[in-house]
């Protein structure tokens, strides 16, 4: 991606830089971790300083992992000072954490003030023909307001949506992971791919997800090539449009069924954006290809619900409806929650729904379950978090009371 100054929404720029050399000591610290690079620049400048500060912090923090000003040895003492009285480098805290026994990691992060306010983030590892990758699967929304009748993560409902810094944090601490221990001189990033397709619909939350996914692209930053950001969306037609203008990342679809009666059932959303304008949404942002360009295709993702959208019709339906996009299918296993209205379609289902595909001309491939030991299926482990986070408080509320009654008793 080219490293030109971008523009930075109002708020982002308010956000950013509003008054902070007049912070009070008792002011919130400006948050440094979630800021693209124009809009640091920005900050910068109302400091008084020159805008090359903002790609000398940005490798700081991002692709040596520092988080205190002292250890940032190429800025001048009295600017360290000065950052350190109003700015901190912040990611979201760490409330769980599990790494599989196939490698793959999975982390709930406390997100804002809320104590309920919990998102997931998956890192995945996996060897293929370019090599070792580490994909991360990266959440946009504190639950979901789409509320697809698959997901677990709609079941929960939706909160609010996360800030740049809580979305790009993400990405910060899965590389931290691998270096904790590791002399700051000789760190370096570890994931090599990320998905926007965790907890909520990114599209619903665009200028956050927007700026995240630049500093990602920066050279200053993650340095990640465009082929290796991905997007995800259920279907947000005018914003899928608006992605094609403002940034040039892959694509994936949430599409899981094969006509507009099921999927007015599976993915409420398609009611307002029926296929016939998703799938020309899609045709639209291939059509912005350039020669470089990471929009060769679009991802469809389609999990196999037992006995819903698994049937040989549906994959004749599937052929039919993508015979004019360039695509590439994946099709995903089941992964039960409680109370989930479905099952997962047999292996020999899938495997058959893939052989019809295939045979059409398709590239179509099937999703390898991983981190079943550690409930790695989105939302799954936010929902346990959560209700033990619930009842540990109860508890607590039960035996302050019972010892207020003790001493009011005397």
């Amino acid at each position: 991606m080219s490293t030109e100054v971008l523009a930075a929404s109002a708020t982002d720029v308010q956000q950013a830089s509003a008054s902070a050399p007049a912070q009070s000591a008792t002011a919130e610290k400006v948050n440094l971790l979630g800021m693209s690079r124009p809009q640091m620049e920005k900050f910068f400048e109302d400091l008084g300083e020159k805008k090359f500060r903002a790609g000398q912090v940005m490798k700081w923090i991002h692709q040596f992992f520092v988080t205190d000003f002292a250890e940032m040895t190429n800025i001048s003492g009295k600017l360290r000072e000065k950052l350190e009285k109003i700015c901190e480098i912040k990611a979201p805290e760490v409330v769980h954490k599990n790494y599989s026994k196939d490698g793959t990691r999975k982390w709930v992060f406390r997100v804002g003030d809320g104590e309920g306010s919990l998102v997931e983030t998956v890192l995945i590892p996996a060897e293929d023909k370019t090599g070792s990758r580490k994909t991360l699967c990266i959440s946009s929304q504190v639950g979901c307001a789409l509320d697809c009748s698959f997901c677990s993560t709609g079941k929960q409902g939706f909160q609010r949506d996360l800030t740049q810094a809580e979305i790009i944090g993400q990405l910060w601490m899965a590389n931290y992971s691998y270096m904790e221990d590791v002399p700051v001189i000789e760190r370096e990033r570890s994931v090599t791919n990320v998905v926007m397709m965790g907890m909520g619909e990114p599209l619903l939350n665009y200028d956050a997800v927007l700026n995240a996914m630049r500093i990602m692209l920066d050279d200053f930053a993650y340095g990640m090539s465009k082929r290796r950001v991905t997007l995800s969306s259920s279907g947000v037609v005018p914003k899928i449009d608006q992605l094609a203008q403002d940034i040039d990342v892959a694509l994936a679809i949430s599409l899981h069924a094969t006509n507009n009666e099921l999927r007015d059932e599976l993915v409420p959303i398609n009611k307002k954006y029926p296929l016939e304008q998703l799938i020309a949404a899609c045709q639209r942002y291939i059509g912005k290809d350039g020669n470089e360009s990471a929009r060769k295709h679009v991802t469809i993702e389609y999990v196999m619900l037992d006995g819903v959208n698994d049937h040989p019709e549906h994959a004749q339906q599937m052929i039919k409806l993508l015979k004019n996009l360039p695509s590439k299918i994946n099709l995903i296993p089941f992964n039960p929650f409680p109370h989930a209205p479905y099952g997962r379609s047999s292996r020999n289902r899938i495997i058959s729904f893939q052989k019809t595909l295939s045979d059409a001309g398709f590239v179509c491939t099937i999703r390898q379950t991983r981190g079943d030991d550690i409930d790695a299926a989105c939302g799954q482990l936010v929902g346990q978090v959560a209700d033990r986070t619930r009842r540990a408080e109860q508890w607590k509320k039960k035996v302050a009371a019972q010892n207020e009654i003790i001493r009011s008793q005397g």
